[in-house]
């Protein structure tokens, strides 16, 4: 059984013309998929058996996402979407929605990100797809995968260390160094700060005027 259609399978599966099926897209009736790459439609068999009044579950979606931490490493997001468009075919693993984001995996306020976890939390997401784990999350990715455990979310993850930049690590944790030796900082002068001002007090009530 297919588990994908071209238009043109799909509209002679249930009846329709290609254009039809343009439209009911253009208007938001029946949406095709579209592959992230070459940008063409596609369509499902849960969208087959939807229209003809067989599918009886909700209807949750897969989600592919990717990340890297640069505009630089915009090659190496093409790259990593491509990987998992063959690992999902190789999988027989149907995407509804691709994300991508730009940003470190130590920042929690990428856009995607969080509308990820939006949908999660909604109970909206079946199954969340990954290069690598730390496509997702730089570090705390056990705390994320327990999130998406208690949502009915199934993670799967590719685990290829090639789509792992070595260089991202190295800037994360050169970017955690200096968060901390600034923090450190400002702890030695708030130390300081507070001596003087215990020493200053134990100085007038020792010496008052």
């Amino acid at each position: 059984m297919k588990t994908t259609y071209s238009p043109k399978d799909f509209g002679a599966l249930i009846g329709r013309s290609t254009n039809t099926l343009q439209r009911w897209d253009r208007e938001g009736r029946l949406r095709a998929h579209r592959s992230p790459v070459s940008n063409r439609r596609f369509y499902t068999h849960d969208q087959y058996l939807a229209y003809m009044g067989l599918n009886t579950e909700d209807e949750r979606l897969t989600i592919a996402y990717t990340r890297v931490s640069g505009v630089a490493q915009k090659p190496d997001l093409t790259n990593q979407v491509k990987a998992l468009e063959q690992f999902c075919t190789e999988q027989v693993l149907v995407v509804d929605e691709w994300m991508q984001d730009i940003g470190s995996g130590l920042n929690y306020k990428r856009k995607q990100f969080n509308h990820l976890f939006e949908l999660i939390e909604q109970g909206r997401v079946k199954t969340l797809i990954l290069a690598h784990r730390d496509r997702l999350v730089r570090f705390g990715y056990e705390w994320f995968e327990a999130f998406c455990e208690r949502h009915g979310t199934k993670i799967v993850v590719m685990n290829n260390e090639k789509l792992s930049p070595e260089k991202e690590m190295v800037e994360d944790l050169i970017m955690i160094c200096t968060v901390f030796s600034a923090r450190f900082h400002g702890l030695r002068s708030y130390k300081r700060t507070l001596v003087k001002a215990v020493t200053g007090n134990a100085d007038k009530q020792e010496n008052p005027a």
